[in-house]
């Protein structure tokens, strides 16, 4: 991630001419991934196991990790300087805020429903973390913490300590989640105008290419270096970053902000999503039965290997397939 961040904001700073300061903005906004526009490899059993941990653990930790670091380039792109350090105090104030009611909340929630007097009936304990983020969201807005990074701390949290609740959850979370998603990608679209496209340079153009099938792929492959992971595996990776929720929140964040190069800014962050959707959802299936492919013709995963293959291993593995 931090690699993807410095390379973009290079890309950017160079080929579309905007300041070193929002061309960071723009790295830190794209480099957050999001797997749901890859379900097909997220989602399938032939997919080798860990190559689908990887891509599941890298989405869920980095759009919360770029969070602090967009809302302090959005402070630091501000039109003064002393305007700037101000507001780089109060959102660290109001992050600092977020991440402590994002772990108090959760224990202290989870501690009461442990009382008997307290405790949830069996067919409501699906709801007990959707009340826990009303009530998390409540105390947020009182305050002025920031909301995301307490729901992304607190989600972590209520997991960790309540394995329960997140079993109970988890199927009524993702029909939330999708329809959360679903909303701010409507928004996001109809602001995906004829003209937003025109308003984008050549040069924007090159670096929204660039930013899908060299930055992406050349940041993850470096990172990888020295793991486990076979070729294969390592390439799929690489290749499956797909801009998502995370980027196109940072990046409305971006165009409300007001900072002066907010909308050329915006403009190279909508297209490279856009670019970022069709390129990754138009793949998943294919890399995917790829890896279909190699275990029907009994090629196995480097996890599941051994030092060597037989008919028989061959055969069972025809079988089971």
């Amino acid at each position: 991630m931090p690699l993807a961040f410095v390379f973009m904001a290079l890309v950017t700073h160079y080929l579309v001419g905007l300041d070193w300061t929002t061309s960071f903005l723009v790295g830190a906004v794209l480099a957050p991934t999001d797997p749901v526009f890859a379900s097909a490899i997220v989602g399938r059993k032939e997919v080798p196991a860990r190559l689908r941990q990887l891509l599941n653990v890298e989405s869920g930790i980095n759009d919360g990790l770029a969070l602090p670091v967009v809302l302090l380039l959005i402070a630091a792109a501000g039109p003064a300087a002393g305007a700037a350090h101000t507001a780089g105090s109060k959102i660290a104030l109001e992050l600092a805020l977020g991440l402590v009611f994002g772990v108090v909340l959760p224990l202290l929630v989870s501690g009461l429903v442990r009382f008997r007097l307290l405790g949830a009936e069996a067919k409501l304990q699906p709801l007990l973390p959707l009340a826990t983020g009303v009530l998390l969201y409540a105390a947020c807005h009182l305050t002025h913490a920031n909301p995301y990074l307490a729901a992304f701390s607190a989600g972590a949290v209520l997991a960790s300590v309540s394995p329960e609740s997140k079993q109970a959850f988890e199927p009524l979370g993702e029909s939330l989640a999708e329809l959360a998603k679903f909303a701010a990608l409507l928004v996001f679209g109809a602001l995906l105008t004829p003209q937003l496209f025109g308003d984008l340079s050549f040069g924007g153009y090159v670096a929204v290419v660039l930013a899908i099938i060299l930055i992406r792929p050349a940041s993850l492959l470096l990172s990888l270096i020295g793991t486990h992971f076979d070729r294969r595996e390592k390439l799929a990776a690489a290749w499956f970053g797909p801009k998502g929720f995370a980027s196109v929140v940072y990046g409305l964040l971006v165009l409300q902000s007001g900072i002066p190069q907010a909308e050329q800014a915006y403009t190279l962050i909508a297209v490279c999503i856009a670019f970022s959707i069709i390129a990754h959802s138009s793949t998943d299936v294919p890399v995917a039965r790829m890896f279909h492919v190699n275990e029907l013709v009994g090629i196995p995963d480097a996890d599941q290997a051994g030092p060597t293959t037989t008919p028989e291993a061959n055969g069972t593995v025809h079988a089971r397939t």
